[in-house]
Formats: C-alpha cells, sequence, structure tokens
C-alpha cells in the first residue's frame, strides 16, 4: 500500500466521518460544503444581510470591554414578555388556553428566532446494543450497555452520524426504573475483570505475542518468571465503609435510579466548521444552514429524544420517570430538551447561563453578542445573530428585541419537575453565568406551573422586587425548584437535593 494511502486511512480514523468528505465523489450527490467556522458564520452574516455585529463582553474584568457586572446596568429593558398574555392579547386564564394557544406561540418564537426548527426530514435512528456488561459500581449490582444509535445515511452517505451512549440499570431493585439521562463522555463505570484462570491465559498469550514481535522480551520475562504484565483491578470491598461523598451516578444507583450518558459529539461538533456535518449536515445533505435551521443545542436534544424512544423499549425503565441533565452548554441542551419534548418527567439544569435559564435580555457577565459572535453561535439559529447586529439591511438589534426569553424557556417545562442548579462564584461558577438572572426567570416561570396545577418555588412571581436567597437555600417543595449550592461549575453537590425531590415528587 501506498505511503500516502496509509496517511489518508490514519487521517480518517482519527477524524471519524469528517475525514471522508474531501475525497469522495458521487455525481447523484451534492457535494459536501466545507467552511471554516469564520466562513461559516459570515455566510450566515451574508444569509441576513447583516455588516457588522458588536463585540462580546471580555470575561477579565479588567479589559477594556469587560462584562458589566453593574445591577443598575443589567436590565436595560426589565419588562419582560408576558406568559400569559396571547399574541392576540387574550389573557391565559384556563390550562386549555395554555395548552392550544400560548403554548405553540411561544414554541414558533423560540423555534424561528432561537433554538431552530427540527428539519422534516431527519432520518429514523436504528439502536443496536454493541456490549453488554455486568457489573458492581460501589455496592450496586448494574448491568451496562454500550448502546449505539445509526442514523439513516442511505440519502447522503458522505455523513455518518453514529450516536453513542452508554445505559447503566441496577439489578438489585424490582420492577423499572426511572433513568437520568445525561449529557457527557459514556464509559463503563466499572468493568468485570477476567476470572484468574482467564487471566493467566491472557498474560500467557501476551507474552507469547510480546516475545514474536521482539526477541529480547524473552531476557526479561525469564529474569522475572512471575512477573504478569496484566493485573486485575481492585475489586468492590463490600465491608468498606461508604465514601462520604459518593459520585451523582453512585447516588443515582444506590437509590434505585438508572443513569445513561450521552455523548452528544456523536450527535453535532461543538464548533461552527461542523455544522455541515453530524446530524444537521446529514440532513442539510452537506450544505450550510439557512436562518432558520436548527442549531446544535437543538441537535443535542433531539439527539436525547432519540435516546429516550429507545429506553421506552427498555422492560428494565420506566419510560415515564426519564429525566434529563447537564451542565453549562450541555445544562443549556437539557433545558432545551426539557422544554421541548414532553415526555421527559424531569430535568436537572446545572450552571447553564446565556441561552439556558439565565435571561437573553439582561446585561450582565455573558451577554447576547457573545452567542452571536463566531465562538457559540453554532448552538443557535442562524437568525439568533441578528440580536447582536449593529449595522444590516435591517437596521440595529439587541436582545431587549427579542420575542421571547428564558423565563419562557423554563414554562414550556410545567407541569414536570424541574430544577435550576447554580454553584458560586468563590468556588469557579462565575458571574460571567448570571446567577440573578437565572433566578428571575424561574420566578417569572412560576405563573405557568401554577395555572397548570404545580408548584413553584414558593414566592411571588414578580421577577422584579424578589430577591435570590442566600446559597444553600433550598426552595425545592414545588414542581419547580432552585437551589445555589456551595461549589463551582458543576451540579454534583445538588444531587443530594435532587433525587430525593424527584422521587418524592414521582410518587
Amino acid at each position: 500500500m501506498k505511503k500516502f494511502s496509509i496517511i489518508w486511512i490514519l487521517l480518517c480514523f482519527l477524524n471519524g466521518s469528517y475525514a471522508q468528505v474531501e475525497t469522495i465523489k458521487n455525481p447523484q450527490i451534492s457535494d459536501l460544503q466545507t467552511f471554516t467556522t469564520k466562513e461559516d458564520h459570515l455566510n450566515m452574516m451574508e444569509q441576513l444581510g447583516i455588516t457588522a455585529l458588536r463585540p462580546g463582553a471580555n470575561g477579565n474584568e479588567s479589559a477594556p470591554n469587560h462584562a458589566n457586572y453593574d445591577e443598575l446596568l443589567a436590565n436595560p429593558c426589565p419588562e419582560l414578555p408576558d406568559l400569559l398574555i396571547t399574541n392576540k392579547g387574550i389573557k391565559v386564564r384556563t390550562p386549555e388556553i395554555w395548552w392550544n394557544q400560548r403554548r405553540p406561540e411561544i414554541i414558533e418564537d423560540f423555534e424561528r428566532e432561537v433554538y431552530g426548527r427540527l428539519p422534516q426530514n431527519i432520518p429514523n435512528v436504528d439502536w443496536k446494543v454493541k456490549i453488554i456488561d455486568r457489573e458492581f459500581v460501589g455496592r450496586t449490582p448494574v448491568i451496562a450497555k454500550q448502546v449505539i444509535g445509526h442514523v439513516d445515511n442511505s440519502k447522503y452517505p458522505i455523513i455518518e452520524v453514529d450516536i453513542n451512549m452508554i445505559v447503566v440499570l441496577p439489578l438489585n431493585v424490582e420492577g423499572p426504573v426511572p433513568v437520568l439521562i445525561m449529557f457527557g463522555n459514556p464509559t463503563f463505570p466499572a468493568p468485570a475483570q477476567p476470572s484468574k484462570e482467564d487471566l493467566e491465559k491472557i498474560n500467557d498469550n501476551f507474552k507469547k505475542m510480546m516475545i514474536q514481535q521482539n526477541s529480547e522480551m524473552k531476557e526479561i520475562f525469564d529474569k522475572y518468571p512471575a512477573y504478569s504484565p496484566i493485573t486485575r483491578l481492585p475489586q468492590p470491598n463490600f465491608f468498606a465503609p461508604l465514601p462520604e461523598n459518593p459520585s451523582p451516578t453512585e447516588q443515582l444507583l444506590a437509590s434505585g435510579w438508572g443513569y445513561v450518558t450521552i455523548d452528544p459529539r456523536s450527535i453535532q461538533a461543538d464548533n461552527g466548521e461542523g455544522l455541515t456535518r453530524g446530524i444537521i449536515g446529514l440532513t442539510n445533505l452537506g450544505q450550510p444552514r439557512k436562518p432558520d435551521d436548527w442549531g446544535a443545542l437543538r441537535a443535542w436534544a433531539w439527539g436525547a429524544s432519540k435516546a429516550l424512544d429507545y429506553l421506552e423499549k427498555d422492560t428494565l425503565v420506566d419510560s415515564r420517570k426519564v429525566g434529563i441533565e447537564g451542565v453549562s452548554r450541555y445544562g443549556k441542551a437539557a433545558l432545551v430538551t426539557l422544554a421541548f419534548d414532553t415526555r421527559f418527567a424531569v430535568g436537572l439544569i446545572g450552571s447553564s447561563g446565556k441561552g439556558g435559564a439565565t435571561l437573553h435580555r439582561r446585561v450582565f457577565g455573558e451577554a447576547v453578542e457573545n452567542l452571536t459572535g463566531s465562538g457559540e453561535y453554532h448552538w443557535m439559529a442562524g437568525n439568533y445573530l441578528k440580536y447582536g447586529t449593529s449595522e444590516s439591511s435591517f437596521g440595529s438589534k439587541t436582545g431587549c428585541d427579542l420575542p421571547v426569553d428564558s423565563h419562557e424557556l423554563i414554562a414550556l417545562c410545567a407541569p414536570r419537575l424541574t430544577f435550576i442548579s447554580y454553584g458560586i462564584p468563590e468556588n469557579g461558577d462565575a458571574k460571567w453565568l448570571d446567577q440573578q438572572g437565572s433566578f428571575m426567570a424561574t420566578v417569572a416561570a412560576g405563573s405557568v406551573f401554577k395555572l397548570l396545577g404545580a408548584r413553584d418555588i414558593g414566592v411571588s412571581n414578580n421577577y422584579k422586587v424578589e430577591k435570590m436567597p442566600p446559597v444553600l437555600t433550598e426552595m425545592m417543595e414545588g414542581e419547580l425548584a432552585w437551589r445555589q449550592h456551595g461549589g463551582g461549575h458543576t451540579d454534583a453537590p445538588n444531587f443530594q437535593y435532587f433525587i430525593p425531590w424527584a422521587t418524592k415528587l414521582f410518587k
């Protein structure tokens, strides 16, 4: 084989489906358009008639264009869109008006202007179990499965999308169990170890292979005849005391929950140059997005919904009690998932910031202009760029011009269980996230929870006057919950509160 071919194969292996696109030619299908992030960003600006965007705020408080952290300047347009008045001015007084009129209006605005629409031609996903392993996580016996969801790419075989996830379910409880889908890196929690006899066979064959490859190895192994290159990992000690701070997944399993870890990168790349690949590129046949096409947040949420499709067929899972969780950008995706797919029963939304639970029109820390710049625009629909515009065919727009805001995204989750989680700036959950803006949105969203017979965080829905409570205050009596833990950019400290809260309200 020629040297060039070997290099090409290695590049394909390292870059997955992306490396294929430059070499495959088929007259039956259009060539895949390859853009850099900058080129894709400029392409969307041209489609929208935008000639200049305002620069995003700098997180460094000593920089000339540093983010605003003055509450007196944080609310240039303090009036939020009214949740309970339809576009025709009708007061929403009943659940029927909410479900039939107001909620569809809000969804339409979010899809068109903020997160993008799901295309009509999304192909089917075929789920296959790749590996099944029986393991112990702490003291809990589990069945762990690696499951791959292959998206039908017969109409555009240049792009392959294979959704990767790990499903872990406890085996020490009766009946189907609640499950929390989490955005992250799927790995087997505690792979089963070979027996002593099997390990001896593995080591014998491994030594033979090494000696065949390098004859000097025989001299080394003869020098250390009792040495085994491969050893077993430590086994669970069922008599050891339980750890003081078990991981979130250990807490879930110990409480009779299962969990799924799904890799968002296997659904859609987290960058602008990947927008003509992944599931977005596959549905667009390798061409750039249109202004109201979906962005990465909506694509990741779609992937989570496909995971729920799979879980609905698993007899060990209570599909009526499946939740979604994520932190930071994946916290945004988790909130979008919960808002748009009403099959999800609960969400743990961790430190989601702008584009998640924080109000768009607030100017505190991360700003709309940060999401419209070339670093984060791929999360959103192309139309969202309009709200960071300084010069264009339609003039200038800001976050104040958005027809919707994040209080409405939270309201779309009602009356289902919705837990908004943050940490504190002192420990790494930066002011950049605007915890206050998320609290205001949570307060305002409560009116819809009440309308639908659920409970909110237990205060009035006047977001202008309600004060964010001290850290560690539990506002968790209702289906809408708020808690700011004392840690950093994580939701792990809130799992010990989230699990019993959700379990109780499920019942």
